[in-house]
């Protein structure tokens, strides 16, 4: 499909059946004049929607700095009434609050929302405009996009869907779908108490009523729009080793001169030496005891699943969004999708150890910490390698060092024939984008409390536009496209509009 048809699609021809069979309800739907008030109230209200955004971002809760944490809930609350949830509550846990928020309209189906409003931590001086100002800039081949902590991770994404809802509201048009939206703010630290939140038993209950939940996403490749549909994501064991002298019992119990390295030992280099037996020498694979006993390998139909993405996707387009030359092992395209969807990960995300700040200082320093994030693949669970990581480092002689956990939680996986998935697809095919269908994330979102018992339910990530960076300097989000394949800010929200349609009538 063309980018004048692909446009067409989302900005009034719904009603070709030709174009997919599922696209009935949107026939009604156009017919009716729906289509073209919301498609109307979405372009009237872009501006509305980008100063929404905006004011978002300039209140980060960053839940590992404890910054903004009820003022964050608070705002979430106010989003979600404003969009239009009738039932909106702030829920407290034992961390950070969430936010529980229901919409009935009175429609046959139901489905759930994922937000997070937490961001991760920014160093404003590593940035080209200030973090929290939401700048509108020109990108080469992209168009105009926000420039911002949060703009793609994750409140970029979740303002377009707002965009949508709010669409609704102004057409006077209500949704074809009920809506059950759950919201916390420690996604960023491991979702450590995200759990309480969602079985609570009302919550359950309510959750359990829908087909499914998603969280929004933009993550349309900017070179030809096209979009993986991932069926689950890795978990993920989030901690801090520390190595002290005081726990360990040798090296200095506070920070000595460094010309005592000849006599004292350094709890540094016993960190360093602890670390060193978690993986393999080159650091590419876990070295932890028993950590591959349940690693399930892949099936005949996730290995199928991965050779198409291969197909529709290269190494090249991969390696230059990630800004690398080379895969480990420099392994082949196809290999190279199977080991992230297949293997687990021990990573170091950064270590701290005595003086950091400009020139030298001689010390021999009395702590050290590495900070640690561990993907898991399916039938691995949280709890199990947790009690590997500490059992290993105990068997080697490094009981002493402390492994604090500070957020995590098990694999997620969604049959690809659920409802959910079918619905995906059917949007994406009518926008005319050209998707595959991927095992799982090689990263990590808490979808577990939704694909395990008790919710049990199918769970994912949907939405149109493109965003990079997130985690990084210059994080953004596209908001005015000029690649005709990859869509903007408006038709994004478009895309939702249909999305809903599509889940009220896909089986």
């Amino acid at each position: 499909m063309d980018a004048t048809s692909r446009r067409t699609v989302l900005k009034g021809a719904l009603g070709a059946a030709a174009i997919l069979p599922v696209a009935r309800p949107g026939a009604a739907w156009g017919a009716n004049g729906d289509l073209d008030a919301i498609r109307r109230a979405v372009k009237d209200g872009h501006e509305a929607s980008l100063t929404r955004l905006r004011d978002w971002i300039a209140l980060p809760t960053i839940a590992a700095e404890g910054r903004n944490v009820p003022e964050g809930a608070a705002y979430m609350a106010g989003l979600a009434r404003d969009a239009g949830f009738q039932q909106v509550e702030i829920v407290p846990t034992d961390g950070s609050p969430g936010v529980f928020a229901t919409m009935d309209n009175g429609a046959k189906k139901t489905l759930a929302l994922y937000f997070m409003y937490d961001v991760k931590q920014y160093d404003p001086a590593e940035w080209s405009s200030p973090p929290l100002e939401g700048r509108l800039v020109d990108r080469a081949g992209l168009g105009k996009v926000l420039v911002a902590r949060g703009a793609v991770n994750q409140k970029g994404p979740e303002a377009i869907l707002l965009q949508a809802l709010h669409a609704f509201k102004a057409a006077k048009r209500k949704l074809p779908v009920n809506l059950v939206l759950v919201c916390e703010g420690e996604e960023e630290i491991g979702s450590p108490h995200f759990a309480q939140i969602v079985r609570r038993p009302d919550i359950t209950a309510a959750l359990k009523k829908s087909i499914g939940a998603v969280i929004p996403s933009a993550w349309q490749a900017p070179t030809d729009g096209a979009v993986v549909v991932n069926l689950g994501a890795k978990g993920i064991i989030e901690c801090e080793l520390i190595a002290s002298g005081e726990k360990w019992g040798r090296g200095p119990a506070k920070d000595l001169h460094s010309s005592n390295k000849a006599i004292v030992d350094s709890p540094a280099w016993h960190l360093v030496e602890a670390l060193q037996t978690l993986v393999t020498p080159d650091g590419n694979l876990p070295a932890i005891d028993g950590w591959f006993e349940k690693v399930r390998p892949l099936s005949a139909r996730e290995k199928a699943l991965i050779a198409d993405s291969a197909a529709k996707s290269t190494a090249e387009g991969a390696m230059k969004a990630m800004g690398v030359k080379h895969f480990i092992d420099d392994l082949s395209w196809p290999q190279v999708l199977e080991r992230g969807a297949s293997t687990p990960t021990v990573n170091i995300e950064g270590m701290i150890a005595g003086y950091t700040g400009p020139g030298g200082k001689t010390i021999l320093p009395s702590r050290a910490v590495a900070k640690l994030d561990m993907r898991l693949v399916p039938n691995q669970t949280f709890d199990d390698c947790v009690a590997k990581l500490k059992a290993h480092l105990a068997k080697r002689g490094y009981g002493d060092i402390e492994v604090k956990v500070t957020g995590g939680y098990d694999p997620t996986e969604t049959d690809e024939n659920a409802s959910l998935i079918k619905a995906e697809l059917a949007a994406y095919a009518r926008a005319g984008v050209t998707t595959s269908v991927y095992p799982r994330l090689s990263g990590s979102w808490p979808g577990y409390v939704f694909t395990s018992a008790p919710v049990s339910l199918p769970a994912g990530q949907f939405g149109f536009g493109h965003g990079n960076g997130a985690h990084a300097p210059d994080e953004y989000l596209l908001i005015e496209s000029t690649n005709p394949k990859v869509l903007g800010m408006d038709d994004s929200a478009m895309g939702f509009v249909d999305f809903f349609y599509q889940v009220a009538a896909t089986g």
